[in-house]
């Protein structure tokens, strides 16, 4: 979803991911060769990584409410587990205004929690299946509640000076990369690109794959 209301093709991913073909292999990136202003943008200013040497950052722009971000999740997932071993993957919850903000802080207290795995994919059911806002303090609390988590603990991270920390990171971290929509991808602090430049989220990850063999070279 954009900062203007959009449509992303991701139609074929999640079609992709349901007959359990591949979303995006590097042989596939390697047999296709990308565009520089047309599948991804190269940034006018590099951004910091914060991964170690021998390791190719990739981070996810996402919004638990874009009901875009809901679809491309389970061909993400499975893309994790076939993907470069020297890749390091990370998901960064956006905020295009203040709205935003009470979901990126429930991402990183579930992260400070040790709780990502077990309810990330949760979340995503919870807003588009359930129909759950989950777009306020109140009614994330009584949510976390139900999910067998203890709340205060889960109250004292959210509004812990570390989440605030870390949503503001997030924020510098989405401006950097001059984030329009999402879902989005960032690599290597160098590219950035997301279904509409790429036509759609299954290209955006051979996209992926191939800017991270480019930043392997140097």
């Amino acid at each position: 979803m954009k900062r203007r209301e959009f449509s992303l093709s991701v139609a074929s991913a999640a079609t992709a991911a349901a007959l359990g073909l591949p979303v995006a292999t590097p042989a596939l990136a390697q047999a296709r060769q990308f565009k520089e202003g047309k599948d991804y943008v190269k940034l006018g200013k590099p951004v910091a990584t914060e991964a170690p040497a021998g390791k190719v950052e990739v981070i996810e722009f996402f919004w638990y409410s874009c009901p875009h971000c809901n679809t491309f999740e389970p061909s993400f997932e499975a893309w994790l587990k076939a993907a470069p071993k020297d890749l390091q993957v990370r998901r960064v919850p956006v905020a295009f205004n203040a709205s935003f903000v009470p979901q990126q802080k429930l991402y990183y207290a579930l992260e400070g929690m040790g709780k990502l795995p077990e309810l990330h994919a949760r979340v995503f059911r919870a807003v588009h299946v359930e129909r759950q806002a989950l777009n306020k303090d109140e009614l994330i609390f009584d949510w976390i509640a139900k999910q067998g988590v203890d709340v205060a603990k889960f109250k004292e991270v959210y509004g812990s000076f570390t989440v605030a920390n870390q949503v503001r990171k997030a924020s510098q971290l989405q401006e950097a990369y001059q984030v329009e929509g999402v879902p989005s991808m960032g690599v290597a602090g160098r590219y950035y690109t997301d279904g509409t430049m790429a036509g759609n989220m299954q290209n955006v990850l051979q996209v992926v794959e191939y800017l991270a063999g480019v930043a392997r070279k140097g």
